[in-house]
């Protein structure tokens, strides 16, 4: 597996890696319809904003996006096909997340992390500071916002 930055040729591909990554946790396909558009990427997205992938076979099989947030560095996006889950690739992109947050010089690293991500990024060192409320379908969900000091 190497890590290469995410072309904008490949936000088709990309897409569908999130999409299936949130389908992963089993949530209702009403529901990942309701999150399509925030899960399409368009090739500007990738344009526009730092994103690195993680590739096997000259493939994509996870991506990565940071962005500036307050001046604190923020992965907007950690998604990893579900087939490759539990192996390390999701560790891989954090870290190499890390790196390029400190080379490029900030001091916090956070992200809104998905409730079933927490454990992920709990063993990842990072801590709960904050939650965002929102709903789906008048289901309320609670989106922990986590930290990590860099």
């Amino acid at each position: 597996m190497k890590i290469r930055r995410a072309l904008p040729e490949e936000a088709d591909r990309l897409s569908d890696i999130a999409l299936s990554a949130k389908r992963h946790w089993g949530y209702p396909e009403r529901w990942i319809e309701i999150w399509r558009p925030q899960l399409t990427f368009s090739p500007e997205y990738f344009e526009e904003n730092e994103s690195w992938a993680a590739e096997v076979d000259n493939q994509p099989i996870a991506f990565y996006t940071l962005q500036d947030k307050d001046k604190n560095a923020w992965i907007e996006d950690l998604w990893v096909l579900p087939e490759y889950m539990g192996q390390g690739v999701g560790k891989r992109l954090f870290l190499h997340a890390l790196s390029r947050s400190r080379e490029l010089g900030y001091r916090i690293l956070q992200l809104e992390a998905d409730p079933n991500a927490v454990g992920f990024y709990e063993k990842m060192g990072m801590h709960k500071i904050g939650e965002r409320h929102s709903e789906v379908e008048g289901q309320p969900r609670i989106l922990p916002i986590m930290e990590l000091d860099l």
